[in-house]
């Protein structure tokens, strides 16, 4: 049994697919990292000094009684709360794994569109009365000694 499984394991499939989850996952990463710290800083300084990951709505009061300064503090404090801040964060990292995904599709799909020959021209065509292939530039057919219109 383990050798089928090594066998199934090592398909250039499975190990492609192991390939694009683990690189799709550093990906993730790399994206999360480029919206909560590169991206969400300014765009919060620009209104008004908000921090979106500390956005939030209490639910439900914690142990200690509010108002909790960061959602931090809430969560410590045991508050039930609603992170709406989080969850812009979340959309924006959404956004931008799917306009990169979008950009790879298409460029796989350009390239395969250059891949692609045209058609060739073709070069014979049948004869009207005998069906037999002729060249395309014949007057009369060869086999059946028929006059061909152009």
């Amino acid at each position: 049994m383990l050798k089928e499984f090594k066998e199934f394991a090592m398909r250039g499939n499975v190990v492609d697919m192991a390939v694009g989850i683990i690189v799709g996952a550093a990906f993730g990463q790399i994206v999360t990292s480029l919206v909560n710290d590169v991206l969400m800083p300014p765009l919060g300084l620009l209104l008004g000094n908000v921090d979106f990951s500390d956005l939030f709505v209490v639910l439900k009061g914690g142990a200690v009684a509010g108002p909790y300064a960061s959602l931090a503090d809430a969560q410590a404090a045991g508050a039930v709360t609603l992170n709406y801040g989080l969850f812009v964060n979340t959309i924006v990292s959404f956004l931008i794994i799917a306009f990169a995904v979008f950009f790879l599709i298409r460029s796989i799909n350009r390239l395969q569109r250059q891949e692609e020959a045209p058609p060739a021209e073709p070069t014979t065509k049948e004869c009207s009365y005998c069906l037999s292939t002729i060249p395309l530039k014949a007057t009369r057919c060869p086999h059946c000694t028929s006059e061909l219109g152009m």
